[in-house]
């Protein structure tokens, strides 16, 4: 157990995942239901098992070891996670990057953090290292609820700037930034998304029998997660594929998949390009219906999207394996890591242009609040690797 090399992981971990969604940004006319699709069979399939395959030892015989109990609820929190994870795409949509994601997962850290250990004090036998008790009354465990209390706190400050520079940003400016946004609609999706993306957490937890079982079967512990992961983005790839394909039928966009031409409804839907608004599309609908598809671009984009997405878990399972007790500590270190990285893709993509200097002051602190809270984590559980 190494807890600095944990830190670094989930921040690899949270560079991937506060990056994922750049790449879709160059995909051009294809709804949010097919790039999104597209991306989800590279995020919750092929990586996984590919990757899995590769780096651990009888991927197919660890899992064939697993009782149904595990299995069932390992897919079941990935399939609830999934309803998290399509709808966090459309708090990205509405909010974008920086006040998105600081939203969404200020939710997902406080409920994925905290809610294990606290089952744990009241389900003695869940696979969790550490209950909430006994976390809190050790000097180790006190410094990482310290920590914890500290990421949250930052969270809430990159929210709150996200929210001054919604009231200070004239509408024209946020639409040029964010051409669908939309603030009331963004916040009640990435409340939803956050509590319902908690359940990832849940899902890794009750996956760790499979873990023990990869690392018995000798493969080394850094890649011993893996395994689990095949289980639980099948549950959400279940969740995102049914959703994505109701979408394609209800507005008619299943064509684009394998189409060299976009279709005239689709401007009605506002959908072809992100970066133009729907009431300009929308008049322009005799000229959309001749525009040709970047097919093989889009592809390359939403594929690169959905590798970038899961190597986040790739490097989370990693850092998870060197926080040993306190791996709970993970999930809120993933997130401030995520909060940090996408905070930046917001300032390289202008989304903060036009707000006040209090604004970039409040989202500055936020960002320093998230990484001294990844440094009070690692600390205290250096001193519980100690004891």
């Amino acid at each position: 157990m190494n807890p600095f090399f944990g830190v670094f992981f989930h921040w690899l971990g949270g560079l991937a995942s506060g990056s994922f969604y750049v790449p879709y940004r160059g995909v051009k006319k294809w709804s949010w239901e097919t790039y999104w699709l597209v991306g989800g069979f590279f995020s919750w399939l092929i990586c996984p098992w590919l990757l899995a395959s590769i780096m651990t030892d009888n991927l197919l015989g660890v899992l064939k070891q697993q009782s149904v109990s595990t299995l069932w609820w390992t897919y079941f929190f990935g399939a609830m996670w999934g309803i998290g994870g399509l709808t966090f795409g459309l708090t990205m949509r509405y909010l974008g990057m920086s006040l998105g994601m600081g939203v969404a997962l200020g939710y997902c850290a406080a409920f994925g953090t905290l809610v294990p250990p606290i089952f744990k004090q009241f389900m003695p036998n869940l696979p969790v290292g550490s209950s909430i008790g006994e976390i809190a009354t050790s000097t180790s465990g006190q410094v990482t609820l310290a920590g914890v209390a500290v990421c949250l706190l930052g969270i809430g400050i990159a929210a709150l700037a996200g929210l001054k520079k919604e009231r200070e940003m004239p509408d024209e400016q946020k639409k040029k930034a964010i051409a669908e946004f939309n603030f009331k609609k963004g916040i009640l999706v990435a409340t939803f998304s956050g509590i319902m993306s908690a359940c990832f957490s849940f899902a890794l937890t009750a996956g760790n029998p499979i873990g023990d079982t990869s690392k018995a079967a000798g493969t080394t512990i850094v890649w011993s997660g893996l395994p689990k992961l095949c289980v639980v983005l099948a549950g959400g790839f279940t969740t995102n594929f049914i959703w994505c394909v109701l979408l394609n039928i209800k507005n008619h966009t299943g064509y684009q998949y394998f189409a060299s031409h976009c279709k005239q409804e689709l401007a009605y839907h506002g959908r072809l390009d992100r970066g133009e608004s729907a009431a300009a599309q929308i008049a322009t609908a005799g000229t959309v219906a001749n525009l040709k598809i970047p097919v093989l671009p889009n592809y390359v984009f939403s594929s690169l999207a959905g590798t970038c997405w899961y190597f986040q878990f790739f490097f989370y399972t990693m850092g998870e394996t060197q926080m040993g007790k306190f791996s709970f500590a993970s999930w809120t270190l993933h997130m401030a890591s995520i909060i940090i990285f996408s905070t930046m893709w917001g300032w390289i993509l202008h989304e903060w242009k036009g707000s006040s200097k209090k604004a970039h002051r409040l989202i500055g602190s936020g960002i320093a609040t998230l990484i001294l809270s990844t440094v009070i984590i690692g600390y205290g559980t250096y001193l519980k690797s100690k004891m």
